[in-house]
Order: C-alpha cells, then sequence, then structure tokens
C-alpha cells in the first residue's frame, strides 16, 4: 500500500518488508512470514555496501517486534547521522504501530522500544490509543488531547505530530471523523491544529499505511513550496506561522482529500459486488466464514485504479483551529 502511493506520486522506493504475508489481517487468517532483526539489517548493510542509501527520507510502519524496532531505529539514526552537516536533508516519518481501539496487537516490550525510539522521528503518527500508551495519558476530551501533544513535544522533542483516529466529541464533528496535528515552536509549545472529514460506513484495511505514505509526500511539497523550509532543522516552521497555515496542516488538507476520495469509490464498488453476490444462489455449505471473507475481498481499497485521487486530489477539506 504504502510503497505504490509514493511511487505514484513520482518517489524513488526502496522497500524492506517487514511482514511477507498472503494477504491483509482482516480477513481474520493468513499465511506468511515477519521479518527478523537481523534481516531487517542486513537488507539495510546491503543497500549501504552498494552506496544506495542516499535518502532523503525514511517512513516507517509496522514492526513485528522490540528488536525490530531497536533494528528500524538504527537504520533511522544511521541516515540522521549521515546527514548532519546538512540541516532538513533527511525527515523521517514514524508510524508507531501499536495498537487501536483500547488494546495492543504487539508484544508488550514494543511500547518501551518506541518510547525509546520517537525522540529521534521528526513526525509521528500514532492513533489515539498510541498516543495514550506513548504519554501514559487517558484523552477524554479537548483539553486532555491537548496536553498529550505537549507532553510528546516536550518530553521526547518531537518536532510534528499527527493523531489519527480521534474518537473525542469535539464540536461540529458528528458524522465525521478527525485528525489533529501539531508542529512545535522553536520552544517546542504546541501550534494545535485539526480536519474533519465524513465518515464513511465501511471498514477498510490499510488506510493507516495510505495515509502514513500519502503524507511523507504532501508534507515534503508543502516544505519545498515554503521559503527556506527544507534548510531547517525538521523542517520547524518560524514561530509567527499560525496552526492552520502550517506546512502540516496543508499536507493534511490533500491527504485527507485523496483519501475520501479513493475511499468513497472503493466503497461504490464493494456495495455493486455486494448487491450481486446476495442476489446470486448460494452453494450449498456456503456459511458464515466465506460470506465474511467475500465481504472483506469487496472491501479492498481500489488503490491502482483510483490514482487520479492520489495524483490531483481536489482539496474538499480545511484545517481549523483546535
Amino acid at each position: 500500500m504504502a510503497t505504490f502511493v509514493m511511487q505514484s506520486l513520482g518517489c524513488e522506493v526502496a522497500a524492506i518488508n517487514t511482514v511477507q504475508l498472503s494477504n491483509h489481517l482482516g480477513y481474520g487468517q493468513a499465511k506468511g512470514t515477519r521479518a527478523t532483526a537481523s534481516e531487517i539489517t542486513d537488507l539495510y548493510q546491503g543497500l549501504k555496501d552498494s552506496y544506495l542509501d542516499s535518502f532523503d527520507m525514511m517512513l516507517s510502519g509496522y514492526l513485528p517486534g522490540a528488536a525490530s524496532v531497536e533494528a528500524v531505529g538504527a537504520i533511522a539514526r544511521d541516515l540522521k547521522y549521515k546527514a548532519t552537516m546538512k540541516p532538513g536533508s533527511f525527515f523521517w516519518v514514524l508510524d508507531p504501530v501499536m495498537g487501536d481501539n483500547g488494546k495492543l496487537y504487539v508484544a508488550e516490550d514494543v511500547v518501551p522500544a518506541y518510547k525509546a525510539l520517537i525522540k529521534d522521528a521528526d513526525l509521528i503518527l500514532p492513533n489515539q490509543f498510541e498516543a495514550e500508551t506513548l504519554t501514559g495519558m487517558k484523552i477524554v476530551d479537548g483539553e486532555s488531547l491537548r496536553l498529550a501533544i505537549t507532553k510528546l513535544h516536550e518530553t521526547y522533542r518531537i518536532p510534528h505530530i499527527m493523531i489519527t483516529s480521534v474518537k473525542l466529541p469535539i464540536p461540529g464533528a458528528v458524522g465525521s471523523l478527525s485528525v489533529v496535528g501539531s508542529t512545535a515552536t522553536s520552544s517546542f509549545q504546541p501550534r494545535i491544529f485539526s480536519v474533519k472529514i465524513p465518515a464513511i460506513d465501511c471498514f477498510f484495511s490499510g488506510t493507516g499505511d495510505m495515509f502514513a505514505a500519502l503524507m511523507l509526500v504532501r508534507f515534503r511539497e508543502a516544505v519545498t513550496n515554503t521559503a527556506a523550509l527544507m534548510t531547517r532543522s525538521s523542517w520547524i516552521s518560524e514561530d509567527d506561522v499560525e496552526a492552520t497555515k502550517l506546512p502540516l496542516a496543508q499536507a493534511t488538507e490533500k491527504v485527507l482529500s485523496s483519501m475520501h476520495a479513493v475511499l468513497t469509490e472503493t466503497k461504490g464498488r464493494r456495495d455493486r459486488e455486494l448487491e450481486l453476490y446476495d442476489r446470486r444462489i448460494k452453494g450449498p455449505g456456503e456459511g458464515e466464514k466465506q460470506s465474511r471473507l467475500v465481504k472483506t475481498k469487496a472491501a479492498e481499497v481500489r488503490l491502482v485504479r483510483n490514482r487520479g485521487c492520489l495524483r490531483s486530489p481536489g482539496v474538499l477539506f480545511r484545517a481549523e483551529d483546535f
């Protein structure tokens, strides 16, 4: 998902797969393997040995264990060290994939591994549960969300934060989903904005990876279009830039517009497929499991046929002060 999105928007991508699975886990079953820390390290070393490690940006997502988190952290630190003498020349987007809806789906030792790692990232993309896990704070309203973001900025010195899947009683957010982002000031105080999009009544798999990949590209694009920002460490805007005018906010507007368009097209196709499935005569022995798998397959994100939504989204949603 992430590799195709970045390639569609013009990136040359060197992808190290941390899992090799027959299908995504939305099906409730899969065959395959998870990469070990040594395999991840060996692949990166192979790139270095062939002088193929001149990267501008890095995106890290799901990692199967604490050792793998540490291995990816070592890669990121190596790339950041190479860029030390040229501020802004390398940028790391870290999605700390740990869990959702109140529970972890990784081993418990992954949590401290991420806590030791996120201080080196330039932009992190936790969902609400992951932000709670990293900060040790329960997010129940707008004020506790603000405090959690402030803690991430101040404690871990993270320049940019984007919290996805925010489930709060935010005014005007009925029937919609929200993401909340912030870019720190020079003293690591938050500049917080939110973007709301209409909810789509369908379960999709892979949207986190699509969001992360789109954010990487669109954030760099917004930074490139801002005078002198590419040469600033971690692409942190001047303190007088308002939250809704930040490059991170501009990028989020495009990212969510692309995603909404792709997922709207996907749901339309899914509904037509399921209508045909429900109308046909079901064969003997066709039970609940087969029906569930058919419905899951029908909701596979239609990414390839909707590349235009990735490349040229009409901006439908705007950042607001939080």
